[in-house]
């Protein structure tokens, strides 16, 4: 009886390749001058529209609680992520010539409005 070992192992690797080029599809490698038109850009967005933070975050602590909490949490929370923001901003546009990957997320204060902003690590570099 002839086993069938060789065909279901061909048919797992190409699967297992196709699956890695489809992910490796939806990460778009950032030239270098995207990334210095990105870093300028969001740097000068979060820099005058960091503002945005508190409303953002009195409406999400809202949704998580009620009204009075999300009144007194929001506005800390916001005036938080709105110094955090202004910092990112300012930290952006003087090293925009450095090609450097995101440090905020969402990446401008009005994607994702019900997102939460996080921080990540800074000075990552763009992958090429």
């Amino acid at each position: 009886m002839k086993t069938k070992t060789p065909f279901l192992f061909v048919l797992l690797i190409s699967g297992l390749l196709s699956l890695s080029s489809a992910v490796q599809a939806q990460q778009p490698i950032e030239s270098y001058g995207d990334s210095v038109n990105r870093k300028l850009s969001s740097g000068l967005a979060n820099l005058t529209l960091s503002v945005l933070e508190v409303p953002k975050n009195i409406i999400i602590v809202s949704n998580q609680t009620n009204v009075l909490f999300g009144l007194a949490g929001g506005i800390v929370l916001g005036g938080v992520d709105l110094l955090g923001r202004t910092g990112v901003g300012i930290l952006d546009l003087v090293t925009a010539p450095l090609a450097t990957q995101p440090i905020v997320f969402p990446l401008y204060v009005w994607d994702d409005f019900n997102k939460s902003t996080v921080y990540g690590p800074i000075f990552r570099p763009v992958q090429q």
